[in-house]
């Protein structure tokens, strides 16, 4: 009679891909879907958030709230947007984390140089997935 215990429960072994990922593989956690104009125009379907990137909240509470990333948190794998915020019982307006798939990105902070050839990268992947 074989004990459950012995071995890893799936679930255990997930929970730790999830909550003990290393920093590198968070950040592909991070990965949020481009609105459709955005998809249109660059060619891809999805890019990871970054801060000063505009997007829409498209569940929960804030639902339909349209604002800046303010912040990213890798470890959380947490975004904070603009106006989203609490007020705490000390008074304090504190933001709300909001995991990033349930955002989409409607205008992108092209600023970095790099983030121009994430872009053409994807889309050239894209491209050959669609001809093979």
């Amino acid at each position: 009679m074989g004990s459950k215990a012995t071995s890893k429960q799936p679930r255990k072994v997930r929970k730790r891909m999830v909550y003990q990922a290393a920093l590198h593989a968070k950040a592909k956690q991070l990965t949020a879907p481009l609105s459709e104009e955005l998809q249109k125009e660059l060619g891809i379907k999805r890019l990871r958030v970054r801060k000063n990137d505009t997007v829409l909240i498209v569940r929960g509470s804030f639902k339909g709230h349209e604002g800046r990333v303010v912040k990213v948190d890798v470890k959380k794998v947490r975004v904070y947007v603009e106006g989203v915020t609490r007020v705490r019982s000390d008074g304090r307006e504190v933001h709300i984390p909001i995991h990033p798939s349930k955002v989409v990105i409607t205008k992108l902070d092209m600023s970095d140089r790099w983030r121009g050839k994430v872009i053409e990268r994807r889309k050239a992947v894209q491209a050959e997935v669609k001809e093979g």
